[in-house]
């Protein structure tokens, strides 16, 4: 593979009718709390909901009639699918996804609805592949592969010079990995406009495979990840030479930091991401001291994240904050003290949400009753307020830890 800019220049003159040209956003409140200037590429408002569709389409382009008669099959956890299955229905190019046990319905569901067929195989990435190219040698389909392909990657890369056009001044970016595609298409387009850009990858720990190839370690993860769109245990050859030249860090980011970075975003900017994105921007916190001063942007790289994950997130994320809290009372079980104590939040600013009223649990005494209220507070300190004033009230009071 040798990718030069000027294939990706061929790229988005290719796609460039077909594919949203996504905002480049300063995100002004996170920016704020972290101390540094941040601009965020909104991928997730693309086609699919992901930068995939770029690629898929100006691999798809480059297909001859035998091949798009035959039609086309690829494996992922979810984007590329959809940016594979979107295209080829839209070119009228018959489309297989294979896609691993583990991906989010609402990944199959929506590759479903795109015009795809699909076939559930393999516990991960990995696993399907074999079976993907078993069935295009068997079928005599074009195989398109998420990221170790020149057209695929090119098409990534389009990216780059949007970014590059949109907010000419950065200093640095930081880009997603999984297998490697996107930031190889990025790098090569930003460090071609501007070599002195500084190019940062983040991964999720669990799976930091491209990390690990540059460290000259054993990839040993492989662990369940919000991240599932980088999930992946074998980067390609290709993609890892372009990011030995031209990316300049790579970081990785635990579970706990890649959830609060979701929420971050929900919160503060209020952008729905997936954990692809939530690895870049838990980067960005986890190494603030190395992006201060500087004019940072983010790739957005997809929305795509299933909503009963993302509800628990969210509630996780405002039980973390104080904005939600569950408080454990042992009352006396007489009347009134449920309405006091309903009175006293109310007038300390909080708001009741869930009541539990116990009197059968044996853990409390016959006489006694066992209360769990469940408050909307507007922060940690706040909720220490609170049970303050009830405790200054004769109420035995706990904080718990879960809602």
């Amino acid at each position: 593979m040798n990718l030069t800019f000027e294939n990706i220049l061929a790229a988005r003159n290719n796609i460039k009718d077909a594919v949203i040209l996504t905002p480049m956003v300063k995100a002004t409140r996170l920016s704020l709390h972290m101390g540094i200037d941040l601009y965020l590429k909104l991928e997730n408002l693309q086609h699919t909901s992901a930068f995939k569709a770029r690629g898929a389409l100006n691999k798809l382009l480059t297909l001859d009639e035998t091949q798009c008669k035959n039609g086309v099959i690829a494996c992922s956890a979810g984007n590329h699918a959809q940016g594979v299955a979107y295209n080829a229905t839209r070119l009228a190019i018959p489309s297989t996804i294979v896609m691993p046990n583990n991906t989010p319905f609402n990944k199959i569901k929506r590759t479903k609805d795109f015009g795809a067929d699909i076939i559930i195989y393999g516990d991960n990435f990995d696993a399907s592949v074999s079976e993907t190219l078993r069935l295009a040698k068997e079928n005599n389909l074009t195989f398109i592969h998420p990221f170790d392909d020149e057209y695929v990657i090119a098409g990534q890369g389009t990216l780059g010079i949007e970014i590059m056009e949109q907010v000419p001044d950065l200093d640095v970016i930081v880009v997603p990995i999984g297998g490697g595609g996107l930031i190889a298409g990025i790098a090569t387009a930003v460090k071609h406009i501007n070599p002195d850009i500084m190019v940062i990858g983040a991964q999720a720990e669990h799976f930091d495979a491209v990390l690990a190839k540059r460290e000259g370690r054993e990839f040993t993860g492989g662990k369940a990840t919000l991240a599932e769109g980088i999930a992946v245990k074998a980067p390609s050859e290709n993609d890892m030479k372009i990011i030995d030249k031209l990316v300049d860090h790579i970081f990785s980011a635990t579970e706990t930091e890649i959830e609060e970075a979701i929420f971050d975003l929900i919160s503060d900017e209020k952008l729905v991401a997936e954990g692809a994105a939530g690895a870049a921007l838990a980067v960005i916190k986890k190494h603030k001291k190395l992006f201060s001063g500087k004019k940072v942007g983010m790739v957005v790289s997809g929305g795509n994240i299933d909503s009963r994950t993302l509800s628990t997130l969210i509630m996780r994320g405002l039980v973390r904050d104080g904005r939600v809290t569950r408080l454990r009372f042992e009352i006396d079980d007489t009347p009134g003290q449920l309405s006091d104590i309903s009175r006293i939040i109310g007038e300390s600013g909080a708001n009741v949400i869930e009541v539990i009223h116990q009197r059968m649990m044996q853990t409390v005494s016959l006489k006694e009753a066992e209360l769990d209220i469940v408050i909307e507070a507007r922060d940690k300190n706040h909720v220490n307020e609170i049970t303050t004033t009830l405790s200054n009230a004769g109420f035995r009071v706990n904080i718990m830890s879960e809602v």
